[in-house]
């Protein structure tokens, strides 16, 4: 029997900026949401030894988010991003060929090429499996989704199948 379990809660959320930038090179003004993030697991099956944790997999997802928590998410792999200087302190960047300069501790590169919802929800859910997938059982889960929401009745849901050896 297929099973899948599921975590939504309403601390699963962080408040941040972003930019999206267009093929054309263009972008949007630097603007933020209140992003809220959902996870479902499907099992291979529920049996005592195929278990997966709920506080685990829920602590995994609420330090993502208070990871990405008030910070200006950047796409690194944008063909229209330059990082021009990282001092540890402050962060110079150039973004469709604007300059900005931001304290280091209020930025955070993602190795993404854009920080669109559809983006987001695929980051995410990679951090999520390389924090998380280490102490579930072997075989156990079949498939993640993660979907994210950047307002209501707006977002994305990305599905990574099969899930493989951490």
């Amino acid at each position: 029997m297929a099973t899948r379990i599921f975590v939504r809660k309403d601390t699963f959320k962080f408040s941040c900026a972003h930019m999206t930038v267009f093929p054309d090179g263009s972008k949007e003004r630097l603007h933020g949401h209140n992003y809220f993030v959902s996870v479902a697991l499907d099992l291979a099956d529920a049996s005592l030894d195929q278990l997966i944790d709920f506080g685990s997999l829920k602590a995994a997802i609420a330090a993502l988010c208070g990871e990405w928590k008030e910070r200006l998410l950047l796409a690194a792999h944008n063909p229209h991003f330059e990082l021009l200087r990282d001092s540890g302190n402050e962060i110079e960047f150039r973004l469709c060929g604007q300059r900005y300069v931001l304290p280091a501790a209020d930025v955070l590169l993602l190795p993404t090429d854009n920080t669109t919802v559809e983006r987001l929800a695929e980051c995410f859910c990679e951090r999520l499996l390389a924090a998380a997938a280490p102490g579930w059982p072997a075989g156990a889960v079949t498939a993640v989704e993660v979907t994210v929401t950047e307002s209501p009745g707006q977002g994305a849901t990305v599905r990574q199948s099969p899930i493989g050896a951490p």
